[in-house]
């Protein structure tokens, strides 16, 4: 992470509502290309960090969190039932593994994205940019 960020990070969602921390580095930032991330975002893919397991804590506003949970294996979307803001996903059998969405953030996390995956369902309205990060079909391994 680099020096100017501060620790721990900060985030929330676009009302206010639901504010959270993250009291360790992420540690890997990735572009999703899946379906789910379109749908939920409305674009073409999803800017995430995974962080480290229980490093994420909800400062306020816990009970506006809720999830939708596809129930196919698929991680757990985490949003603001107020303001709709997405906030972050979570592995269906082990909450603790957790992806928080870049936007989310007050401030810069300190980390890019290294990695696209599920290209192979890529929105086919918006090319996949020529920037040189390695490109996976599918899900990387957890």
């Amino acid at each position: 992470m680099s020096e100017h960020v501060p620790e721990p990070l900060t985030g929330g969602c676009l009302c206010g509502g639901v504010r959270f921390e993250v009291t360790e580095p992420p540690l890997v930032a990735l572009y999703c290309h899946c379906t789910r991330c379109q749908r939920r975002s409305g674009s073409a893919a999803s800017a995430n960090a995974r962080i480290a397991p229980g490093s994420l804590k909800v400062t306020a506003g816990e009970q506006l969190v809720k999830s939708y949970n596809a129930g196919d294996g698929a991680f757990k979307k985490a949003f603001c039932s107020e303001c709709g803001s997405a906030l972050w996903s979570e592995h269906p059998e082990n909450p603790d593994f957790r992806a928080v969405r870049l936007g989310a953030f007050d401030s810069d996390p300190g980390i890019r994205p290294s990695f696209r995956q599920f290209v192979a369902y890529a929105a086919p309205w918006e090319p996949i940019p020529d920037d040189g990060l390695t490109r996976y079909p599918e899900r990387i391994p957890s």
